[in-house]
């Protein structure tokens, strides 16, 4: 173990702190638990403990050698060797968070420009820098609205079909405010397109309405009905987005969003089984004042030039922390940046190409898929994006592990989350998939199924 303390150093430091020996500082702690006996490997060089781990990591899959099917949340896309190139310089790599903007004009400049860049994507005035992840997201939202209206309101709404696990992480940032009730995603309200049930539940007590833009299920929905009912009550709509499907769809803030938010992990972060992933979050003006996160602006320096600064900071780290909604204190600087630098090298034009690939492979996988005997979509007619649901004529875990053994990772079992969904397989297709891919998958599907 390296440190980088002298004999001397010690010393002094021991004697600052009043203490003649470091092995005083561990007094307190029972003899017999100091320095238990440890049942470890013998000592490996350099060289065998790399091929020991090598071979510890060769029992993972990944989608280097699986064809990947899977999305539920988190995708399969193809990131451009530019973004890692850039993201691992060493100023961009080893920077944390702007403690001292002034001087971290090349950071400020980053966040900027991913600020601007996801305005844009999303048709909303203000996206802050930034949270963990879309469930993250989704618990700030509804802390947003419930401070916005000064706990006066007091039920949340969400759809069900939005992310389980947004939800579930919704109610465990929530569980110190016994009194706001967040409903609405019950079995009994459904997950039907036309949502009528749920626009029901609106009343002058909601805070918050949540859905998700495409669902959870991948489809595409139609939400001005709901956002019109909502807005009638004073409430404020929050939507859960895929960035990529925003290349062709809508942005949410051009049908009346007050809060957008969403997992960043399709704009060039990879899966890296499950993390590090980016929280987008973006709102309408009314709600800067208790926006989370950071926001940075731009401005002109006493000379003139361009600078940038940090118009907005994490307000417990400082003086109103006493009114913050929010622990919220850092941000996701790196993944953000590799989504500025993914949007970027990509261009307007090209995330719609990316979102049309994902959009007609798709299309395709579910018709073709479909023709298989006892293969049936899901939800009829109803517009999907790049997820759809089969209902398959057998147990869905005993066909993706069947699938397995092709060296595919079939899809999503929606039986796990939706009891009412049980025979359901839901299945993801990005632009990486090729013709042949997509077929190779069909005809896993066909012959797993005859047996």
């Amino acid at each position: 173990m390296f440190t980088p303390h002298t004999e001397h150093d010690v010393e002094v430091m021991l004697k600052r702190i009043g203490v003649a020996k470091v092995g005083d500082l561990f007094e307190k702690i029972p003899e017999a638990y100091r320095y238990p006996k440890l049942n470890l490997p013998p000592q490996l060089t350099e060289m065998e403990a790399l091929a020991e781990l090598q071979e510890i990591a060769g029992s993972n899959g990944s989608t280097q050698d699986l064809l990947c099917f899977l999305g539920a949340g988190a995708y399969d896309h193809y990131i451009p060797a530019a973004v890692d190139n850039l993201l691992q310089r060493g100023e961009f790599y080893t920077a944390y968070t702007p403690y001292q903007p002034e001087i971290s004009q090349g950071t400020l400049q980053a966040i900027f420009e991913y600020q601007s860049l996801l305005a844009q994507l999303t048709g909303m005035a203000i996206c802050n820098a930034s949270h963990y992840d879309g469930a993250t997201a989704a618990a700030e939202a509804v802390i947003m609205a419930y401070g916005h209206f000064r706990q006066k309101r007091k039920k949340v709404l969400v759809s069900r079909a939005v992310n389980p696990q947004y939800r579930a992480v919704m109610r465990t940032y929530m569980q110190g405010s016994p009194e706001l009730k967040i409903t609405g995603d019950e079995p009994e309200v459904g997950i039907d397109a036309g949502m009528q049930a749920f626009i029901d539940l609106i009343d002058n007590d909601t805070a918050l309405v949540m859905v998700q833009y495409p669902d959870f299920f991948g489809r595409v929905i139609d939400y001005k009905p709901v956002i019109d009912a909502v807005h009638a009550q004073g409430a404020l709509v929050a939507v859960a987005v895929n960035p990529t499907a925003l290349g062709v769809l809508t942005p949410p803030g051009e049908i009346g969003a007050d809060i957008v938010f969403g997992e960043g992990q399709p704009l060039g972060i990879p899966l890296s089984y499950g993390g590090p992933y980016l929280g987008i979050y973006a709102i309408n003006d009314e709600l800067l004042r208790k926006l989370s996160g950071r926001l940075v602006g731009s401005t002109t320096d006493v000379e003139g030039n361009l600078a940038y600064v940090l118009t907005l900071t994490a307000r417990e780290q400082h003086i109103r922390r006493e009114k913050a909604s929010s622990n919220i204190c850092t941000n996701q600087g790196l993944m953000a940046l590799a989504s500025t630098i993914y949007l970027t090298l990509l261009g307007k034009h090209g995330l719609q190409q990316v979102a049309n690939l994902c959009y007609q492979k798709a299309h395709y996988a579910a018709g073709e898929l479909t023709k298989l005997p006892g293969y049936a979509l899901q939800f009829g007619d109803t517009p999907f994006f790049h997820e759809f649901v089969v209902k398959t004529p057998g147990k869905v875990d005993h066909l993706l592990e069947d699938l397995r053994g092709y060296d595919i990772l079939g899809g999503y079992d929606l039986g796990q989350d939706y009891p009412e969904l049980e025979g359901c397989l839901m299945v993801a297709v990005t632009e990486k998939m090729s013709k042949n891919d997509i077929d190779t998958l069909i005809d896993a599907v066909g012959e797993v199924s005859h047996d």
